[in-house]
């Protein structure tokens, strides 16, 4: 399995994993027409992936762990009847990057008895959790003094116990026959982060929380108010419900303590309400949104937060209206976005090495030299979608802007579009053209050259069969 790639060194464990992924189906990218759903079956998985006392979160340059307030879960579905199984899989952790989420796919994939190529795995992004790039990991350990990224022995328990529950879930499925979809309304969560000034530079970053009167007087921004809902049924009988909303999900971080935080704790409460169906938590093209408007960062309110995403999901679920499933496609687009020139990979090592740097200025720029060797490497990102009837589900990378989610919903107008971001992490911030030249955090920390834009809408219309977006 790819999963013992991890104690290579990065450059050729990159090398070996995409001859991996290409032998198990990944290159190249596939699309099928519409195939009549068939017998279509699906299995349920949930497992834990708390990390232990002492390790890093947020990769190692905010307080590791020291307590947990409640568990992180990765959970997913199965789906059979269509071809090869799918897999979908989010995760309760601030990202999957690069090597990383290519074993996580490869370990679910093997597991479903399925090609790489139909495995998607996504993160919340929640920040008191590890961020885990095991190439980023082994530029650290040559350095002998740094905190972990990710602790390799962690990781593949994880990927054992997600081999394990997929396994399990394929030996437990139940017959799918209708989809419905809902939207609602989310109040008083999401605002733009990136607050511009006369000059249409960056003037201020309201971020995830901030106790500026002025960020909080300042509009919402660009932003998508809706929280969407996709429900697969047998009959009358409610399975799975996926929700998407894009937001930042930190309500406060860097305590120490493992939280799923105001989205994830939203999603458990919607699963006590309603034990029978696997819920689902995706964050969609979040990267530029946060909840800094209505959040001051106090503890008290995390429970606020937490109720308006589980108003929000409720309120979209109010709507579901099952149809019957008439037609289903998975589809794939393979993309190589270039590295932004600004990094230079020996000036970075230079920084890595630098005792002088704090933490995070010497373990941030690990995971920019990861990114470089990955496209030297020339392993592209899988994008994907699945069309069930009219419903779009778009699984994209890493901490897309939202104007993306926004395009890809109005280049299909007909389609009820919901978007999956935080797939592979490794460039980091997805930003617009339009965003880099008004610099900021997130351009700063965008690893990709401003042509990822033109190159992953292009993507996102493949895959919507979309010829503007």
């Amino acid at each position: 399995m790819t999963r013992t790639l991890v104690d290579k060194p990065s450059r050729r464990l990159f090398l070996g994993t995409s001859a991996v992924s290409i032998a198990a189906g990944l290159l190249p990218a596939s699309a099928h027409g519409f195939q009549p759903p068939g017998n279509l079956h699906v299995g349920t998985f949930r497992f834990d992936v708390t990390p232990p006392m002492g390790h890093s979160l947020c990769g190692g340059w905010i307080k590791p762990v020291e307590a947990v307030d409640d568990p992180l879960e990765a959970i997913g579905y199965v789906l059979l009847g269509t071809e090869k199984p799918i897999v979908v899989c989010v995760v309760d952790w601030t990202g999957l990057l690069n090597n990383a989420h290519v074993q996580w796919r490869q370990a679910l994939a093997e597991a479903a008895g399925t090609t790489i190529d139909r495995v998607t795995v996504h993160c919340v992004h929640q920040h008191n959790a590890p961020f885990a790039c095991v190439d980023a990991e082994q530029i650290i350990l040559e350095q002998g003094d740094l905190p972990h990224i990710v602790e390799l022995d962690f990781f593949r328990r994880c990927l054992d116990a997600g081999s394990a529950a997929v396994s399990q879930a394929m030996k437990q499925t139940i017959p799918v026959t209708h989809i419905a979809t809902g939207e609602a309304k989310v109040e008083k969560v999401a605002g733009n982060r990136r607050i511009l000034g006369p000059d249409g530079k960056v003037a201020s970053q309201r971020s995830s929380s901030s106790k500026s009167p002025e960020h909080h007087s300042l509009p919402e921004g660009v932003i998508d108010p809706m929280l969407k809902t996709v429900a697969f049924y047998n009959n009358g009988r409610k399975l799975v419900a996926s929700h998407y909303y894009a937001c930042h999900p930190m309500s406060y971080y860097g305590d120490g303590r493992v939280s799923a935080d105001f989205c994830g704790l939203a999603r458990k409460q919607r699963q006590q309400q309603e034990p029978d169906c696997t819920h689902l938590y995706f964050n969609g093209c979040g990267g530029n949104i946060g909840a800094g408007k209505y959040n001051d960062g106090s503890k008290e309110m995390r429970p606020v937060l937490t109720q308006r995403i589980l108003d929000g999901i409720v309120g979209s679920e109010q709507s579901l209206d099952p149809q019957p499933i008439e037609s289903v496609r998975w589809e794939t687009f393979d993309i190589q976005p270039p590295s932004d020139k600004r990094f230079d990979e020996e000036q970075l090592m230079r920084l890595i090495s630098d005792t002088t740097q704090q933490v995070v200025g010497r373990n941030r720029p690990s995971y920019t030299v990861a990114w470089l060797r990955r496209t030297a490497a020339k392993l592209p990102i899988t994008l994907s979608s699945l069309h069930v009837n009219n419903v779009s589900l778009l699984h994209l990378p890493s901490e897309c802007f939202v104007e993306y989610q926004l395009r890809a919903q109005a280049a299909v107008p007909n389609r009820f579009v919901a978007c999956a971001a935080y797939g592979d992490g490794g460039p980091w911030y997805i930003p617009t053209a339009e965003a880099y030249p008004q610099g900021g955090y997130e351009v700063s920390v965008a690893w990709c050259d401003p042509a990822i834009d033109e190159i992953l809408t292009h993507g996102i219309q493949s895959l919507l069969g979309s010829k503007k977006a």
